[in-house]
C-alpha cells in the first residue's frame, strides 16, 4: 500500500520512526516533511498528505504532531479527506469500519511508539465495512460537496 506521512516538530521523532515500521511492513512510504526536529506549521504538512489521499496518489495517510487533533482538524479541510484523531486500537478499528477514514492521526507527544504502531497496524489492516456506513459517508461527502457550491458572500 502506498501511504502518504507527515508530521509537525512534536511528532518529528516518531514519524521517522513510524516510516520506518511502514517500510518493515511493505508498504511504500511517501515522507512529506518535515526534513528536521524545527519549528513548522502542521497545517501545510497535514494539506500535503491529505491531498496526496484525496487525490488518490497515496490509499491513506499518516500525520503525527503533538496530540493528532490539530493535524485532524486541517486535513480534514481537503474535501475527499477523511482524517481521524485516535489514541486506541480499537478506535482505529472503527474510525476504518464505520467512517472510511483514510487519514490516521497520531500523537507523538502522549502515545507511545509500540502503541502507535499497533494503532497503525491495525488502521492499515481494517477495512470499510459499507452497508449502512456507506450512506452516513456519502453523507459526509455530500456536506463537502456543498460547502464548496456555497457563493462567496459577495
Amino acid at each position: 500500500m502506498r501511504i502518504s506521512i507527515a508530521s509537525d516538530h512534536g511528532g518529528f521523532e516518531q514519524k521517522e520512526q513510524l516510516k520506518a515500521f511502514l517500510a518493515r511492513e511493505g508498504h511504500e512510504v511517501c515522507d512529506r516533511g518535515p526534513a528536521s526536529e524545527g519549528p513548522v506549521d502542521y497545517p501545510d504538512f497535514a494539506a500535503l498528505v491529505a491531498r496526496d489521499v484525496a487525490q488518490e496518489s497515496a490509499e491513506r495517510g499518516v500525520l503525527v504532531c503533538g496530540t493528532g487533533i490539530g493535524m485532524a482538524i486541517a486535513a480534514n479541510k481537503v474535501a475527499g479527506a477523511r482524517a481521524a484523531s485516535v489514541a486506541t486500537p480499537e478506535f482505529a478499528g472503527l474510525c476504518r469500519e464505520h467512517n472510511d477514514a483514510n487519514i490516521l492521526c497520531l500523537s507523538g507527544r502522549f502515545v507511545d511508539l509500540a502503541a502507535n504502531e499497533a494503532i497503525l497496524g491495525v488502521f492499515l489492516h481494517t477495512e470499510f465495512s459499507g452497508g449502512r456506513h456507506a450512506r452516513r459517508v456519502q453523507k459526509i461527502a455530500a456536506l463537502e460537496s456543498a460547502e464548496q457550491a456555497k457563493p462567496s458572500g459577495e
